[in-house]
């Protein structure tokens, strides 16, 4: 930087020297805070149109100060003015300079009664707000895909898994259900984290509250907040909302990342189950063979990404005195990551997911072994008369006999069944199929083929009333 040069700050008239070039280059926040400038312009021209309103500044003053954040907002969203961290020290003192050249001294009139610290958090609660709905959006698209998928294969038979142990026979609808109703409580986190990010700081100034007749009601209903910030000091101190918003960030990502670590599992040989679109692998530079998961395996391990943003904001937070600090400067790099990864890995996983290709075949073969069923044989004795307890005993017996003889239960003929609890008779090879398992769980929330087609209905109830409540 050069040394003669002073950059343009909202402070300085008690400093007898400018800002050193590396000291300016150190605190700077211009090249993270610069996307705040929407939100920065939209919360200025509310707290001016308010200022006029209460006979503050005059009305002309405050149309000529509005007229003139829209043209800067105009320049910037025509790519003719871009960040410059030698020249400004963030997007405030940068919104503000370019105001001053265009309109001159009265521009100078825009800050009464409100300081930085009250004018970022207004900013980074309305960019939160817009984060927030967009997270909703994709939600709602990626459990439509989810739910197109599922609604196909509501009778596709597949093993479901425990300790990753061939365990019961599910359909693969139902297994992407299960999907479903995750990313549904992370759309109903987002919205109440939205419900608590809706409320207007600006009024507090610096910590302790403006010395004038503002109407921070006003202000609120114009830039669309629910409520008004209750204590200043809080006001301007407060992160809780970007904490609570990185944490909803980080449970979808957990969800994504439970999927993610599915479709490399179902991708691979050994599996089978599906195959991924060409346009979501990557093959090998030394394997001309491979088809390589990388959608899936970068999303899961972009879940590390957010945590480590959540972890960051709680680390920043926990101990740091009231009121504002400038180590909160560090809340939206961190903030900015998390939802950008997040929300690129739910547009990833959203194609991953509607272009797989299913291999019914190879799972319905999969669905039958491994003893899958044995389970439905111990409750078939049960039906006979036995206690559960005792009947999971002659059926661990049954299950080692197969195991000896290296075939699967249906392959036993009665005889040998009978050799073993004579309570057994011929229906027990109707019990011990897949498709009898499926059948038997016909409860809510089981995964009978018609209680998949009654979940599918009312999962598209619900995210039809959520994605309304978007819009």
């Amino acid at each position: 930087m050069d040394s003669t040069k002073k950059p343009t700050t909202l402070w300085g008239g008690r400093f007898a020297k400018a800002l050193g070039g590396d000291m300016l280059a150190f605190s700077t926040s211009l090249p993270v805070d610069w996307r705040l400038y929407r939100e920065d312009i939209a919360g200025s021209q509310a707290h001016c149109r308010m200022l006029a309103k209460q006979g503050i500044i005059a009305q002309d003053e405050a149309d000529a100060i509005c007229a003139g954040l829209s043209a800067v907002l105009e320049e910037i969203d025509s790519g003719a003015i871009t960040p410059d961290a030698e020249r400004w020290e963030d997007v405030h003192s940068a919104v503000e300079d370019l105001l001053q050249e265009r309109i001159g001294a009265v521009a100078g009139k825009l800050h009464t009664a409100r300081s930085r610290n009250d004018q970022v958090v207004a900013d980074l609660r309305l960019w939160c707000r817009g984060a927030l709905d967009s997270l909703g959006l994709q939600l709602c698209r990626f459990q439509e895909t989810l739910l197109v998928q599922a609604a196909a294969h509501a009778a596709t038979s597949m093993p479901g898994y425990t300790h990753l142990q061939r365990a019961q026979p599910v359909t693969f609808g139902h297994h992407l259900l299960a999907y479903v109703e995750m990313f549904a409580r992370d759309f109903a986190r987002s919205r109440e984290c939205r419900a608590r990010v809706n409320v207007l700081p600006l009024g507090a100034a610096a910590l302790a509250g403006a010395p004038y007749p503002l109407d921070r009601d006003f202000v609120a209903q114009e830039l669309g907040f629910a409520a008004v910030a209750a204590n200043s000091m809080d006001a301007v101190s407060d992160r809780d909302f970007v904490i609570e918003a990185l944490h909803v960030c980080s449970l979808i990502m957990v969800h994504l990342s439970r999927l993610a670590s599915e479709v490399v599992l179902w991708t691979s040989a050994e599996f089978g189950f599906v195959e991924l679109d060409d346009a979501y692998a990557t093959g090998s530079s030394i394997m001309p063979q491979k088809k390589n998961p990388d959608s899936a395996e970068l999303t899961r391990g972009k879940a590390g990404r957010v945590f480590g943003d959540l972890f960051a904001l709680l680390t920043l937070m926990e101990g740091l005195p009231l009121t504002y600090n400038r180590d909160l400067q560090e809340d939206k790099a961190a903030l900015f990551d998390g939802v950008d990864t997040t929300a690129a890995c739910l547009d990833i996983m959203n194609g991953v997911v509607g272009t797989l290709r299913v291999n019914a075949a190879r799972m319905a073969e999969a669905a039958g072994g491994g003893f899958t069923t044995a389970t439905d044989l111990a409750d078939y004795l049960v039906r006979q008369g036995l206690p559960f307890r005792e009947a999971h005993a002659v059926v661990g017996r049954i299950v080692r006999i197969c195991l000896e003889r290296n075939c699967g239960l249906a392959d036993l003929a009665l005889a040998e069944y009978q050799a073993v609890c004579d309570r057994i008779k011929e229906d027990v090879f109707d019990a011990i199929t897949v498709e009898g398992s499926l059948a038997a769980r016909d409860l809510s929330g089981g995964t009978a083929p018609d209680r998949v087609e009654s979940a599918l209905a009312a999962a598209r109830r619900r995210l039809k009333q959520d994605s309304a409540a978007l819009s």
